[in-house]
């Protein structure tokens, strides 16, 4: 008996880790990171929890990884990091994660040129009908939404989109998904160090809630959350994969509801749950396709119809 279907059940499992804990995540960032200093904030992501998988790993990149690395890690946690902050400060956790509703629908779209996959006409469709969810989620009336806050989570979006998909393109046997996380964490730790030296100056000073920032946000929220997304990644497909980020808007809104007493109207309630159900149709499976009928047999049902 093949072991396929628990094995693929596992991949899937350890990939929920990661959004699972990407979705709390948004409490530990508006909690307890450096409000004045988003950019530092993310050195407080990102480069922690690198060092710590470095030294658990002994490895460096070699050859084209070395470039690759600084990629990745510029896409996945770098732009990522920073515009999320930004996005975490200025609207709540539950719009700002559904923004991740998109992801799915940009990596189809990414995937036509770098992955060679190409979109069905219902992808395309649930497409529109994502927009038209996220833009009820964004844009009700009786809602106060901070416009720059919901750019930061849309390019956000993007950015880590991209690093999917070039991801899943790059990927190779001979680099280890915890060797892979370390080299993109300290990759884009190190530039985000440098723009937040070029823009934020010197670090603000550490306080109790910078150690919770840290050990939560990045050890826990950051360092296992990315060590188990790259290893489901590399055994299933992107775009299963990006589907599975839809368990950060629930866990999000669920959180900032219990923790925050954050609270969504009923016009947006209703636009998530648009946004998310376009995403589910985008990658509902393809029908099988129906077997020819053999010449032979279909002589006979010819046979059979014209008595």
């Amino acid at each position: 008996m093949s072991d396929a279907g628990p094995r693929l059940r596992t991949a899937l499992l350890i990939t929920a880790i990661a959004p699972f804990l990407w979705g709390i995540s948004w409490v530990g960032i508006s909690e307890f990171m450096p409000r004045d200093a988003p950019l530092w904030a993310s050195v407080l992501r990102a480069v922690p929890a690198g060092l710590v998988l470095l030294l658990m790993v002994r490895r460096l990149p070699h050859g084209s990884w070395w470039w690759r690395s600084l990629v990745l890690g510029t896409l996945n946690f770098g732009i990522f990091f920073a515009l999320l902050t930004v996005a975490a400060y200025r609207v709540p956790g539950g719009v700002g994660s559904t923004m991740g509703a998109l992801q799915p629908l940009m990596v189809a779209a990414l995937g036509i040129p770098l992955l060679a996959i190409v979109p069905t006409r219902l992808q395309l469709l649930a497409g529109v009908i994502g927009i038209a969810g996220v833009a009820m989620l964004v844009f009700d009336p009786g809602a106060e939404i901070d416009l720059l806050g919901v750019a930061a989570a849309i390019g956000a979006v993007a950015s880590m989109a991209l690093g999917l998909v070039l991801t899943k393109r790059w990927a190779s046997d001979d680099v280890p998904p915890l060797a892979n996380t370390a080299w993109q964490l300290l990759a884009g730790g190190g530039l985000l160090v440098l723009s937040s030296l070029l823009v934020e100056g010197t670090p603000p000073a550490p306080t109790g809630d910078t150690w919770i920032a840290i050990a939560f946000v990045g050890l826990l929220c950051t360092g296992v959350a990315n060590w188990a997304w790259f290893v489901g990644l590399a055994r299933i497909p992107a775009t299963t994969a990006s589907v599975m980020t839809l368990l950060g808007p629930i866990v999000a809104a669920a959180t900032g509801w219990v923790v925050l007493d954050e609270a969504l109207s009923p016009i947006q309630l209703l636009g998530g749950a648009i946004a998310l159900g376009s995403v589910a149709l985008a990658n509902r499976p393809a029908a099988p396709a129906r077997a020819p009928i053999p010449e032979a047999a279909a002589g006979e049902l010819h046979a059979t119809v014209t008595r």
